[in-house]
């Protein structure tokens, strides 16, 4: 395995464990989650592998297989991270005085700035591999939380839970219903192939940087609304004619995308429970106009790509993650494949944007131990 290969050359001796946590695709319910809402992601292929030794001092030895530079990087303190290391070293300091230091390797092959959350693949992969180490006994949702809280107190992104919670408790075949205030999960049968159908992941090739601020501000815009609204978060909201009259512009826009997409995540899920997997699409493409129109987390490149696949002959499709950028899914016919393939890349080219790249989502297994 090239990550134990590389920790043997980097530390001289073999990792005491490996673990691989996946990215996600989210098939639907966008910005749900930190509002206590419903989402519906699947593990990707693609993710992070960890392999990891113990230490008995402080000292933090990461080497990322990814870097440019090759070689190992020495913490003294957890203090001292930046850049990418704040995520592995985020994990260590929330578990406190139960770890000390540790030499870690990492391997990666999520597709960088694909908006199929490598970050959490990052953490959980990390967390894993400590909890594993050390017998802390957490269960894969106290590592998802453990990781989100990496992320939003040290690394200092005010994510919700989904993409560490899809990384973590994600079954192969299945997506991933999750309740995000009550934290009660329950993974739905994703069969697509015995339909003639698969899901393209379109890569925009166009990089997402939520940390920016406009992500941060969205969170803003929905905990903003949730007060004046009087209920503790959006996912409380039930009469949304009467809430949407108390509420003005931007506030007024995010609550409308927020309670209907929590109604699409069910509808959605109830589809899929009744094996009517050929008709997703259409709150699919509702979706994708919702955060074009109401949350404004689209990109040109995101809605081109939404609009050609549809043209070829997908039955729905939607930008996921995030938004600014990063990636669309597309469901399509196994026989329009090509087709969809085309639409998009066409239109990019009519465009000038960056060619697209393609990849097959399958439903993957979340975190396990490799060795």
């Amino acid at each position: 395995m090239r990550v134990v290969e590389a920790f043997r050359a980097a530390f001289g001796a073999s990792p005491q464990t490996v673990w691989h946590a996946p990215g996600r695709v989210n098939l639907i319910g966008e910005h749900t989650d930190y509002n206590d809402g419903f989402v519906l992601p699947f593990a990707v292929p693609w993710g992070v592998t960890a392999a990891l030794t113990p230490r008995d001092d402080d000292t933090i030895r990461l080497l990322s297989l990814q870097s440019d530079s090759g070689e190992p990087v020495t913490l003294a303190s957890r203090e001292e991270s930046t850049g990418w290391t704040r995520y592995v070293v985020g994990v260590l300091a929330m578990l406190g005085d139960r770890v000390r230091g540790a030499d870690i390797a990492i391997d990666g092959d999520v597709p960088s700035g694909a908006g199929l959350s490598s970050s959490a693949a990052l953490e959980v992969s990390v967390a894993s591999a400590l909890n594993d180490v050390h017998d802390l006994g957490m269960t894969p949702m106290e590592l998802a939380l453990l990781s989100q809280k990496a992320e939003n107190d040290f690394v200092g992104m005010p994510c919700g839970i989904m993409d560490q919670a899809a990384s973590a408790l994600c079954e192969e075949g299945h997506a991933l219903f999750l309740d995000c205030r009550s934290l009660g999960s329950r993974n739905i049968p994703l069969d697509l192939a015995s339909h003639g159908l698969s899901m393209l992941i379109i890569d925009t090739q166009v990089h997402h940087e939520h940390a920016g601020g406009e992500y941060a501000k969205r969170r803003a815009e929905c905990e903003s609304a949730a007060r004046k609204l009087g209920v503790a978060a959006l996912r409380d909201v039930t009469d949304l004619g009467g809430a949407l009259a108390q509420l003005q512009g931007d506030e007024r826009k995010r609550v409308e995308h927020v309670v209907a997409e929590n109604h699409r995540v069910e509808a959605l899920v109830g589809l899929l429970r009744a094996g009517a997997v050929t008709e997703i699409g259409a709150l699919m493409n509702a979706s994708h106009l919702s955060l074009r129109d109401l949350y404004e987390v689209s990109s040109p490149e995101l809605d081109v790509a939404v609009e050609a696949a549809v043209k070829g002959g997908a039955r729905g499709a939607r930008m996921t993650g995030g938004g600014f950028g990063g990636s669309a899914i597309a469901l399509v016919p196994l026989e329009r494949l090509d087709s969809v393939k085309e639409s998009v890349s066409n239109a990019y080219a009519e465009r000038g944007f960056k060619a697209p790249r393609f990849l097959p989502a399958t439903a993957a297994r979340g975190a396990h131990r490799l060795s």
